[in-house]
């Protein structure tokens, strides 16, 4: 009955309208209510969440990738991506899934990188003759880099929700290749359908304006490097290297870049402090939240139904992968994470699965459900920015969610892929 009360109010929660961090708290609170159990033990599960000293290093991502949002990174970022593909067959649509690596390198944000390339690039695509849902297709769908290449703080919460057990050295440098995969298939898709709808090619600008945009672009893929080999190097902590990362970001749209104005900085300051304050409050309820499900065993209970269907690895990964695409279409990323976490990682150890692999393969899983309905925050942004209906974008978009299913069963299947980097570590 106590589970019953817990599943049923955070749905309940959920249909009337109710955001998902606080569905997590309420039906938390209920369940612990029915249990007996006084309400000052759930506050105290609430604040040991937000506690993790690796939470830390989450306000100073976002507010770096805010400040490269606000300060002009992401145009140069185009102009290099633009100087070196654009002149291929449909270029405009390998230019969105190249800066959408980079700048998810910078930013760690699939949502950031919607808004802001989408800003940028969509109006130049339709300008140039490309279909409004192509561009949209396109944009929404690469944005997953964000989530994948590091920095991401998604993959702090991954190891938040681990108990902190996993390095999270190692989880940065799971997501390159499989974040490098991911981009080839989509660019692979890209070029195909712009060869089938026969979209036009750039003039190639010449070697001088590549390697002038390719200058103009260093300072800002720094950034990125600056907290991934800091972190990587020793020399610097995950916490350490976000910070330093922010303030390098500072310099740099500030002093190098000079489009840091005093209205921007504020501006990217109060959007820190909102994504932070959410994703804060998210992880204090789902903390409490995990700590019921724990105490009701859900996950033995989950262990024990996926491996009692089969005991053949493959089927069973098969199985956490659909679980986690269709839970994606219908809740956001960082609670599922969350929650998700501590049910299925016990169960991927068991056949003997590495948890930096796993970490990847939910990092691709659940990025994939931004871009799709009817929760998808990065297809509601991509939709709106690209003046497009939701169900315009959903009827040409499946080529892209195609290869981004490639490059997760790739990911999944071929360990090698997200475990060849973080093997360097030891």
């Amino acid at each position: 009955m106590g589970l019953t009360i817990l599943f049923g109010l955070f749905f309940l929660t959920l249909i009337v309208g109710v955001p998902v961090a606080f569905a997590l708290g309420i039906a938390a609170a209920g369940a612990f209510l029915y249990e007996g159990i006084p309400l000052f033990v759930a506050f105290q599960r609430i604040v040991a969440g937000i506690s993790a000293y690796a939470l830390l290093a989450i306000p100073f991502f976002i507010f770096a990738g805010e400040l490269m949002l606000h300060g002009g990174a992401a145009h140069r970022l185009v102009r290099f991506v633009a100087s070196a593909v654009g002149s291929v067959r449909g270029g405009l649509g390998l230019v969105d899934v190249g800066s959408s690596m980079l700048f998810g390198g910078i930013s760690g944000s699939a949502v950031a990188d919607t808004s802001a390339l989408g800003a940028i690039l969509m109006p130049v695509m339709k300008e140039k003759g490309y279909d409004a849902d192509y561009a949209v297709n396109v944009t929404v769908t690469s944005s997953v880099a964000g989530v994948v290449v590091p920095p991401s703080h998604n993959i702090i919460l991954y190891v938040v929700a681990a108990g902190g057990s996993i390095s999270v050295s190692k989880l940065f440098m799971g997501g390159i290749i499989p974040g490098v995969v991911m981009c080839l298939c989509l660019a692979i898709a890209a070029y195909l359908v712009a060869v089938r709808r026969g979209y036009p090619a750039e003039k190639f600008p010449g070697w001088r304006t590549l390697l002038v945009s390719f200058a103009a672009s260093v300072p800002a893929m720094l950034t990125a490097v600056i907290i991934v080999g800091g972190t990587l190097s020793g020399v610097m902590t995950v916490i350490e290297s976000g910070a330093f990362g922010a303030i390098y970001a500072v310099v740099v749209t500030a002093l190098v870049y000079r489009e840091l104005s005093w209205s921007s900085f504020k501006a990217a300051v109060a959007s820190s402090v909102r994504t932070t304050a959410l994703v804060m409050i998210l992880v204090g309820c789902a903390s409490a939240f995990g700590y019921m499900l724990a105490l009701y065993q859900v996950p033995d209970a989950l262990a024990a139904l996926v491996t009692s269907v089969s005991s053949d690895p493959i089927v069973i990964l098969l199985m956490i992968n659909l679980v986690l695409l269709v839970l994606g279409m219908i809740m956001d990323m960082a609670p599922l994470i969350l929650i998700c976490t501590p049910i299925f990682l016990p169960v991927v150890k068991d056949i003997g699965m590495d948890p930096v692999q796993f970490g990847i393969i939910m990092m691709m899983n659940l990025g994939l459900g931004l871009c799709t309905p009817p929760v998808g925050a990065c297809l509601f942004v991509g939709c709106a920015i690209g003046g497009v209906k939701i169900e315009q974008a959903v009827r040409t978009i499946w080529p892209f969610y195609a290869a981004i299913l490639v490059a997760l069963a790739l990911t999944t299947y071929v360990p090698a892929l997200s475990l060849w980097l973080p093997s360097i570590l030891d």
